[in-house]
């Protein structure tokens, strides 16, 4: 009798040692999944229907378990309106929210690294300029809808996920400024037919304004003619207000320009190579030093 008790014990335990192993594993991964979306947000429209979602879920590499697992927020058709009314029309912001965005910590020093899927009129490049303005830092953003969309909207939500996700408040005047200039820089890109181009003129003028401090309109304006110049772009009248516009916001910003320089390298190293001012500042300096020998030769006439 003892032999047999001893032998069901030994049997029991086993088995109770062979259930802990095989739920073990489940509990690790389960730690590892959690940690794995510890710095990982997404924002999905909030008018998706069911297929859209699952759309917009494969397109983010996602899935409903993995939602779980993360912070969703959600960005309402009345949250794209209160941003963008005053610089688009209501006829273009819709009546659905469908932009969606997955935002993940990156390690120091990555910058901003936006991907775009069926997103018509935003490029990587105005969303990472746009993001940098507002002070992203380190960010890897993916941007995504259902079908082929404008995704402006999408600013707003990755704005409002890295909020979340650092605990920072981006000020709503920020937040103005930088929807601002990534719609300028959305119809300065349909205008001439170039995104890139569009982008680049908009990071050099932003250079300027706020390493040197401009808040006039006039001197604004001749950084914005002179850029436009250099590049062979063409603007109107009203696209060159728009711009003087976004800039006069920006420079009565408190806007970290080596930030925004840091998070936005890419497009600040191909503005590295324009040197758009030497010749009008060695113009101005030559009229100087012809100024004052005309005057000091007329003194010397003088008293000859």
């Amino acid at each position: 009798m003892m032999i047999k008790k001893l032998a069901k014990t030994v049997v029991c335990a086993i088995i109770c040692f062979c259930l802990l192993l095989s739920y073990a594993p489940s509990i690790s991964i389960k730690a590892n999944a959690d940690a794995e979306y510890d710095d990982t947000r997404v924002t999905l429209g909030a008018d998706l229907n069911a297929d859209e979602r699952k759309t917009v879920l494969s397109l983010l590499e996602l899935t409903e378990d993995d939602l779980k697992q993360i912070n969703v927020l959600g960005i309402t058709n009345q949250d794209e309106h209160e941003y963008l009314d005053e610089y688009l029309p209501k006829s273009v912001i819709g009546t659905r929210a469908l932009s969606s965005i997955k935002l993940e910590r990156a390690p120091e020093g990555t910058g901003i690294e936006v991907t775009t899927k069926n997103i018509s009129y935003c490029t990587d490049s105005m969303y990472i300029n746009a993001l940098a303005t507002a002070g992203v830092e380190n960010a890897y953003v993916t941007v995504v809808g259902p079908f082929s969309i404008s995704g402006t909207a999408a600013l707003v939500g990755t704005m409002k996920a890295y909020e979340d996700l650092t605990g920072d408040d981006i000020d709503d005047d920020v937040i103005d400024a930088a929807t601002n200039e990534l719609v300028v820089t959305g119809e300065i890109a349909e205008s001439i037919g170039d995104s890139e181009k569009a982008s680049e003129l908009i990071g050099y003028v932003k250079n300027e304004v706020l390493e040197k401090g401009l808040e006039h309109e006039d001197e604004i304006r001749e950084v914005v003619v002179d850029a436009a110049n250099e590049m062979g772009v063409t603007l109107t009248d009203e696209e060159i207000d728009s711009v003087i516009s976004i800039m006069k916001k920006l420079s009565g910003l408190d806007i970290n320009l080596d930030n925004i320089k840091d998070q936005a390298k890419g497009l600040y190293e191909k503005l590295e190579g324009l040197d758009i001012d030497t010749e009008k500042a060695e113009g101005v300096w030559n009229s100087i030093v012809t100024f004052f020998k005309n005057i000091y030769n007329k003194i010397i006439e003088a008293f000859s």
